[in-house]
């Protein structure tokens, strides 16, 4: 697991080895491992150096997260002890009188990265692949082995902040120009550097702080910068943080933080207190300061939501768990995609960047063209922003061919259509292209709302027909929504992920039903919004408490980007099919709204610049003034600060959130969604639903099943049936049970 070595010139070479990973973690045997060869290495009078490194491709990733995940939270003292070890550990290394070096071959990120920090010079390989980092604060953590303490006493809290604060992964090279990393060195070049650093001769003595009164000078190589005699924070005049300049930076970063998360992240607000309150102390009692922090928020729900959605929840999903087994992987060379639209574009756009060839069709060539032309000019944009050469973005450009005619679907692997959101128009172009392919070719269908079974009723081969649900911009949302259609084969699932994890995207699995699932969430979460506005809630409320509750965007800014006429047309066709079944259509009484929106204010959304909002050319978009006139705002809410104002929003966010959550739980229970956790991935990667809850089944457990449903009993009262809870819900509430459980993990 840690090997170790003495040379003959008293070097001593820790490499990390653990046996059956293919990277290296910290985890309890890994620590204790380390911790042995560290005190063995300090102690022996025979080693003048230490060469710390790894004998895998990358250095460290970092803590074990399944071991946080599992960590019983209910003793701090306990965890406190736990986590002060490993400070102890660091810390012993760097005061040891012996010069570490971490020759760091590969990515070195979290933990695997302080343990770098606590030696006294770096030098990593120059491999641009590789990521540094302190990734910790996207998991609701922060660094809790000393990286709080050492980042900003090495590169000042300015430069500190994006490491620390955003999680910015950073090249070797990158490193190095802020002043984390010594020295890029070719790989092959790596370990020799290191024992040159460490053999040079070096006739600097100084008399570092942790040695006390009247100790001896040592090597100055093996004292670290804050223990130096001397030493001020960079950054700030005489190396104060409460001088001018420091306030101010701490008062902009507070404001920073607010700005960018609205207070709904513990983390970030956690990092910035740790890193304020330990610059003004001794560094071993800012060590115990970040400990505590760290603590702190390891016991927060929120860090183990996360940690189990956007960690194991997205790893499993792009492995692609859900994927039958016994099923050949499907190798993809040409696709076609129906629709040159916007979305229609998007998908050939990313489809075309992960080496796909692209068939795109439209009703005429200059549609076609339009299509081509947005590729172009996104792959030319990144051309001139470096992110492509330019031969590159020729490359992707002429994979693309931009048609009118159908038989150039021949050859196709997977078709996948992208046109208007009618079934008319959707069952025209499935037998168009089923014409022209073969017979083992998947035909895919983008909807976002229409059941692919009666989809599937156009296709000659309903085996072999499946939902791909994209979401917009194609280019920037990861999430692709696969759904299983009642004749869909499992081997056309297969092959379906197999093409979902070819172009990059993460996929989740859903059977059929009108809206699947993130559709429907998504209408339940822009209904409440419509509900809200008719109830007198000023918009400008709505939509800030929306943000302060986690969203990335209020409710009515959304239907304006989805389309205020998409979701008319989508409740049209919904009433118009509960006709056609002779089924009675359920009202969510949001429909006037609608009608008046799209027939008579001709209000369709961010597509025709007029929607809930305004999109002036020369600005930026506001809510549109004239909404108040069709939808006055209660007296009490639209002057002033009134009593009731902060219960008000708490409410509101509340309702907004929870709408959501109990939908999923009705997907759950109606077998829409097969696993808890695609409902939590799909809600945070498709719908950006408030990711500090870990989505929309996590918020259910952290609330407390049986909290909710009472909560949920509680709203249904005085707003409606969209907060009805599941018997699903109910029964678990009344058995004590939760979704995942004290010791759950990603199933």
């Amino acid at each position: 697991m840690i090997n170790y070595a003495v040379d003959s010139d008293g070097i001593a070479t820790i490499t990390w080895d653990m046996p059956g990973r293919s990277m290296n973690v910290l985890n309890e045997g890994s620590m204790t491992a380390f911790a042995e060869a560290s005190a063995r290495a300090n102690k022996d009078p025979a080693v003048k150096g230490v060469i710390l490194t790894s004998a895998k491709a990358d250095f460290i990733a970092g803590a074990d997260l399944e071991m946080l995940l599992d960590a019983d939270t209910s003793d701090a003292a306990a965890l406190m002890e736990q986590f002060s070890q490993l400070q102890r550990m660091f810390r012993a290394n760097e005061t040891s009188g012996k010069p570490w070096v971490a020759a760091i071959n590969g990515t070195a990120l979290g933990g695997g990265f302080e343990i770098c920090l606590a030696c006294h010079y770096r030098i990593a390989v120059d491999n641009p692949r590789a990521k540094i980092g302190q990734p910790e604060v996207k998991l609701g953590l922060l660094p809790g082995g000393g990286g709080t303490q050492r980042i900003p006493r090495l590169v000042g809290v300015m430069n500190a902040a994006p490491v620390l604060l955003e999680g910015k992964d950073l090249s070797p090279a990158e490193a190095k120009s802020m002043g984390l990393i010594h020295e890029v060195v070719p790989a092959a070049e790596l370990l020799a550097r290191a024992k040159a650093w460490l053999m040079a001769p070096n006739a600097e003595k100084i008399v570092p702080a942790w040695g006390g009164k009247g100790a001896a000078a040592i090597d100055s190589r093996a004292v670290q910068p804050w223990d130096r005699p001397g030493y001020r924070i960079p950054g700030f005049p005489g190396g104060q943080i409460w001088s001018p300049v420091g306030v101010q930076t701490f008062i902009g970063g507070n404001a920073m933080i607010a700005g960018k998360t609205n207070g709904v992240y513990p983390a970030p607000k956690a990092i910035m207190a740790c890193v304020y309150e330990g610059l003004m102390l001794p560094f071993d009692t800012a060590l115990k300061v970040e400990t505590r922090y760290f603590v702190s928020l390891l016991r927060d729900p929120v860090a183990k939501s996360m940690i189990r959605t956007l960690f194991f929840g997205l790893q499993e999903a792009n492995k692609l768990a859900r994927r039958p087994k016994g099923v050949p992987k499907q190798e993809y060379k040409r696709i076609g995609v129906l629709g040159a639209g916007l979305m229609g574009a998007g998908i050939a756009n990313v489809s075309a960047r992960a080496g796909l060839e692209i068939v795109l069709i439209d009703r005429d060539q200059a549609s076609a063209d339009r299509g081509r032309a947005h590729i172009q000019a996104d792959v030319e944009k990144d051309a001139g922003r470096g992110r492509l050469t330019k031969e590159k973005a020729a490359e992707i450009l002429g994979r693309v061919t931009a048609t009118a005619d159908f038989a150039a679907l021949a050859g196709c692997d997977i078709v996948i259509e992208a046109v208007f959101e009618n079934r008319d128009v959707k069952a025209e172009a499935t037998r168009n292209a089923e014409a022209h392919l073969a017979a083992t070719a998947i035909f895919a269908s983008n909807t976002s709302t229409l059941p692919i079974t009666g989809l599937a009723e156009a296709s000659a081969r309903p085996a072999n027909f499946i939902g791909l649900h994209f979401f917009s911009p194609v280019e920037k949302m990861p999430l692709v929504e696969i759904i299983v259609g009642k004749q869909t084969s499992q081997e056309t699932l297969a092959r379906a992920l197999d093409y979902v994890q070819k172009i990059r995207k993460t996929p989740i699995v859903v059977n059929d039903s009108r809206g699947f699932f993130t559709s429907r969430v998504c209408g339940a979460f822009i209904s409440e919004g419509h509900r809200m506005l008719k109830e007198g809630i000023p918009a400008a409320m709505i939509e800030n408490c929306a943000r302060f509750a986690g969203m990335p965007v209020g409710p009515l800014a959304l239907n304006d980007e989805v389309a205020i006429d998409l979701s008319w047309k989508i409740m049209d066709q919904t009433r118009r099919d509960a006709a056609a079944a002779g089924e009675k259509f359920e009202s969510d009484g949001t429909e006037d709204m609608l009608e008046l929106m799209v027939k008579k204010l001709k209000r369709f959304g961010r597509k025709n610049g007029k929607g809930f909002y305004e999109y002036p050319a020369d600005g930026k978009k506001r809510l549109w003034p004239e909404l108040a006139k069709h939808f006055p705002p209660r007296e009490e809410l639209a002057h002033g600060e009134g009593p009731d104002k902060d219960a008000v929003a708490a409410e509101i966010r509340k309702r907004l959130l929870y709408v959501q959550a109990v939908d999923t739980a009705r997907c759950l229970e109606a077998n829409v969604l097969t696993d808890p956790q695609d409902g939590d991935v799909g809600s945070i990667m498709g719908l950006g639903f408030a990711p500090q809850t870990g989505g929309a089944i996590s918020l259910i457990d952290q609330v407390g099943v049986a909290k909710f449903v009472a909560e949920c009993d509680s709203l249904a009262q005085k707003y409606g049936r969209q907060f009805a809870v599941p018997k699903l819900l109910r029964d678990m509430a009344a058995k004590g049970e939760s979704f995942y459980g004290k010791k759950a993990k990603a199933a």
